[in-house]
């Protein structure tokens, strides 16, 4: 009810056919404003009942016309709905009183460093082309997300699409959605069967993956759809080109995709914490989609000034990151080497290793001299099978001897010739898919990691020519299946040994457990199993369902729930696990980027607890002699220098010769001592301080403090 002398009156004659239930009259005898329910008209009198009224009115046509007015329709919305509308008109200018007005808007807890990438950097330039390439684990996610809330507040932008890779879609939805209420649509390739979803207006906050996006006709609808003010490209080292040897460029689909969406000038924010990854060409090319007119070729990149780069890149490392009060944001990480031998004996751990690394010695010299590339990677993928568990060897050796049985057969029964064995031959990859990308730029094929795939395809390569070069490669194979199953059905495997005795430190504690090969996972779990932790182990691997990885992701964050997550490299890919702060490595990475990256998966905002590191190596093998040298060069020039930065630049510092190179020649050479040397050329106090010096130290409490004040 409204009181009357708030309520402007109509002065219309009031009849009897004009009234209608729902109608509101003002009462002038009780003062107010009442709702009809229901009418009863006769020749001379009507009957009204009112709303909150139990007996109906019967009054004349006189009373009627003396006693009610029509109520004015000039201003009858609810007082409540028109306050919210004043204050959402007075809340679309409010960043011109509070510049940073989206923080109060959000659900998030901001840092100085996300401060000042959104305020003094992002919001600063228009149109943005931007490389935000902060440490993995600093909040990029974040830091976007309330960048895209100013710019919504501001009307800067009205359509924004979200790049990011299939893995982290719903990262970003629920990020997007609980930290700035913001409702984002992910768009699938069953959205476009049958239409644009690009130009639907539900979608104009959109996600999407970008093998999605690059598909043909996905590609086409976007470009046929009205423009995004806003692209995202989350993993942007994923955009891959590089400089042949001849000279030419090889993009990748994404980064032709990328290049196309560039090519519109409109705000573009790519987003990667490993930007360079010691490769200058695939550095520069993400450069050129942000300046593709000023960038056109790699010297003007070179010559391009560092005060002018500033304007397009922000690159901080986690130690330099800070609370407002100047506390690191991030606690330090401490690594431990568990170097263990080989249990010794006619068939042992010793002896498999041995014989394997004879095969691998005899068949990589022989690819060499027949230029089978393809089989000398063959041999390499069986020396990190034998280095991660005598299991995941096994089912190797064991798919291998299969596979060139099959291969014999048909070339003895004329279904394959010599010259058709060298062209399949040639059509296997020889690219180290585990060296040429880090395990969050792994695709999926078929519900299996890309290196997985590719292991599993380079088990039909052969050095062999003839039926009877590959009837002897048989015979060598099948012994090697032989004592690789004696050995395994020792069931007493000295890594898991070492392993489980190193973790009796921490008997109640969370631990995250990573390998290069599913079929160690299998074993590790397994293992774990039978000394009674069924039910507490999860699992995470590349071949898995999004929704599948957070469902073990939520098993192992319960306190009730799983105590160790055993994953693959390629499932480190958007899983935050800083309530873990325990890791392991079961397998050494010979791509250094790998060891970083896994780091980053507990080493991040909201840990606590000082991390720690274990890495387990073969103290006597070839490939673990040199290992431990790394792991202990690393660990010491962190403890000379007391700076945790030491582990951020691992990779670089093989720009001349790659990891993987020396462990090579280590093992097909014997060349143990050289690659040692190796390592301790490159890792020098000098190099290293060289290395952190040129990290950008860009987070400072003062220029938070001269933003906010």
């Amino acid at each position: 009810m409204v009181e009357m002398d708030s309520v402007v009156q109509q002065t219309d004659t009031i009849h009897i056919g004009d009234l209608q239930p729902g109608m509101s009259l003002i009462d002038t005898h009780q003062g107010k404003e009442k709702v009809i329910r229901q009418v009863q008209p006769h020749d001379t009198f009507v009957q009204l009942l009112f709303e909150n009224d139990d007996q109906p009115l019967t009054c004349s046509i006189e009373q009627l016309q003396s006693r009610f007015k029509f109520a004015s329709d000039a201003f009858r919305a609810d007082a409540n709905l028109v306050r919210l509308v004043a204050e959402a008109h007075r809340l679309q200018h409010a960043y011109l009183f509070n510049p940073i007005f989206a923080t109060e808007t959000s659900l998030i807890d901001p840092l100085p460093h996300q401060f000042i990438a959104v305020y003094e950097h992002l919001l600063k330039h228009y149109p943005l082309r931007f490389l935000l390439a902060d440490d993995a684990g600093a909040g990029k996610t974040i830091m976007t997300g309330l960048y895209i809330q100013e710019l919504l507040l501001r009307q800067q932008v009205k359509r924004i699409l979200i790049v990011p890779p299939a893995g982290l879609i719903g990262n970003w939805e629920r990020e997007l959605r609980v930290c700035f209420r913001l409702q984002f649509r992910i768009l699938s390739s069953a959205d476009a069967a049958n239409t644009n979803p690009f130009a639907d207006p539900k979608n104009r906050l959109a996600i999407i993956s970008l093998d999605t996006l690059r598909q043909g006709r996905m590609q086409d609808y976007l470009f046929e759809a009205q423009l995004y003010d806003l692209v995202v490209f989350d993993e942007a080292h994923k955009l891959s080109a590089r400089y042949e040897s001849d000279g030419t460029i090889d993009k990748s689909k994404r980064y032709e995709l990328a290049e196309r969406i560039a090519d519109q000038q409109k705000n573009l924010l790519l987003l990667t914490a490993t930007p360079h990854m010691g490769k200058d060409d695939a550095y520069y090319f993400l450069w050129r989609l942000l300046l593709p007119e000023h960038l056109a070729a790699q010297k003007a990149f070179e010559r391009l000034p560092d005060k002018e780069k500033s304007k397009h890149l922000l690159r901080r490392m986690k130690e330099e990151m800070v609370t407002f009060d100047g506390k690191p944001i991030y606690p330090p990480r401490r690594s431990q080497t568990i170097a263990y031998p080989l249990k010794q004996g006619e068939a042992s751990e010793q002896s498999l290793y041995d014989a394997v690394t004879a095969y691998c010695e005899k068949y990589f010299d022989l690819a060499g001299q027949y230029n089978r590339s393809e089989a000398k990677m063959a041999m390499m993928i069986l020396q990190r099978l034998i280095a991660s568990s005598t299991f995941a060897l096994l089912q190797s050796l064991i798919r291998l001897a299969e596979k060139l049985k099959i291969t014999l057969r048909n070339l003895k029964d004329g279904r394959l010739s010599t010259e058709e064995l060298e062209k399949v031959q040639a059509k296997l990859s020889d690219i180290d898919i585990r060296d040429e990308k880090t395990g969050d730029e792994e695709e999926s094929i078929g519900g299996k990691e890309e290196a997985e795939q590719v292991d599993e395809d380079l088990e039909r390569a052969t050095a062999a020519r003839s039926t009877v070069e590959l009837a002897i490669e048989i015979a060598h194979v099948e012994n090697l299946v032989e004592l690789a199953r004696s050995v395994y059905n020792l069931k007493s495997e000295s890594k898991f040994e070492n392993l489980w005795e190193a973790l009796t430190e921490y008997p109640d504690e969370k631990v995250l457990i990573f390998t290069e090969h599913r079929d160690t996972m299998n074993f590790i779990i397994e293992r774990l199993e039978a000394l009674g932790f069924t039910g507490k182990v999860a699992q995470i691997h590349g071949g898995m369902k999004y929704s599948e990885r957070e469902k073990e992701v939520e098993l192992f964050r319960d306190l009730n729930g799983a105590q160790y997550l055993v994953a693959t490299d390629a499932a480190g890919e958007g899983i935050n696990l800083q309530f873990c702060w325990l890791m392991v490595n079961y397998d050494i990475p010979w791509n250094p980027a790998r060891l970083e990256q896994r780091m980053g998966r507990i080493h991040r905002y909201k840990q606590t607890h000082t991390v720690v590191l274990l890495n387990l190596v073969a103290q006597d093998t070839r490939e673990g002699r040199v290992l431990k040298v790394l792991l202990e060069k690393m660990q010491k020039m962190r403890e000379e220098l007391n700076d945790d930065k030491v582990f951020d630049v691992i990779g670089q510092q093989f720009s001349q010769i790659s990891l993987k190179e020396l462990i090579t020649r280590a093992i097909t050479e014997d060349k143990v001592d050289a690659s040692i040397q190796s390592i301790n050329t490159q890792f020098t106090l000098e190099n290293i301080q060289k290395q952190l010096k040129g990290q950008q130290k860009s987070v400072v409490n003062s220029e938070v403090k001269r933003l906010l004040g």
